[in-house]
């Protein structure tokens, strides 16, 4: 080949080498992120300039007891467990591919192990007040490559008001799928394997507890907190039984819950 032409050939290969280095790297769409409280609850939020980052606290609107509220994952990931006693208190973070990540500080209690796969509406904590806080809430940030973005859900922008009472936020998280929505009471309550004391504990709910129960069946009978019943729900989360003494409803047989 003529070293004209090899000289010409080289500087195109050059020249499209450059093209695909300058060429601009999209950035990875955020996922559909949800509020991290239970389905159908509603919550205010607000930011002070003090935040590191573009975090909201939040805290309960609808009479319920902020203090103890699971809360739950905004998007599916991996979830890690830190400890941050003169800060963030236990907090956990969740990693959802793609640079992006979700924190979740001062909890009372974790939910879930450390590097466990959790699923969208899944509950990986317990709100409280660790850490330097000055009452109950959830410290909650989105982040992409460790930089704090404004906070979206259910891909809308929120305010970022100056104190509690301007805006309200209720969730749809963990609204979908099989099952019926209730809250747990109590805590270190066992989840076991069938409706039998004798069953192995597949876990344990440490707290309030936000679940979707499948059936529910009759099975060894339970005492506890001045109350007897031998109706247990199949929790369908975690793949277990508890007695309906520790579900949220005045019933001893859930209604319009089918039979196991």
């Amino acid at each position: 080949m003529p070293p004209r032409r090899i000289l010409a050939v080289l500087a195109s290969l050059l020249l499209g080498a450059a093209a695909l280095v300058a060429a601009p790297v999209q950035a990875q769409a955020a996922p559909n992120f949800k509020a991290p409280f239970p389905c159908g609850q509603r919550w205010t939020y607000s930011f002070h300039s003090g935040e590191v980052r573009r975090a909201l606290d939040f805290v309960r609107a609808d009479g319920g007891t902020t203090n103890g509220t699971p809360v739950l994952a905004s998007a599916a990931g991996t979830a890690h467990r830190f400890s941050q006693p003169s800060g963030a208190g236990n907090y956990i973070a969740v990693e959802h591919g793609g640079g992006w990540k979700t924190y979740y500080f001062h909890l009372s209690a974790y939910s879930v192990a450390d590097g466990q796969q959790v699923s969208q509406g899944q509950q990986i904590g317990v709100t409280g007040s660790t850490g330097n806080a000055t009452g109950p809430h959830i410290h909650y940030e989105q982040l992409l490559n460790g930089v704090g973005q404004d906070i979206r859900i259910n891909g809308s922008a929120l305010a970022y008001p100056g104190s509690y009472g301007s805006y309200f936020l209720t969730s749809d998280n963990g609204c979908s799928g099989p099952g019926t929505n209730y809250m747990t009471w109590g805590s270190g309550v066992n989840v076991r394997s069938d409706a039998y004391l004798s069953s192995p504990v597949v876990t344990t709910l440490s707290g309030p507890t936000s679940v979707w129960v499948l059936c529910q069946k009759q099975g060894d009978t339970v005492n506890a907190e001045g109350y007897t019943n031998n109706w247990w729900s199949k929790l369908r989360d975690q793949n277990g039984f508890i007695s309906n003494i520790y579900i949220n409803d005045p019933n001893a047989q859930l209604p319009g819950v089918p039979l196991c």
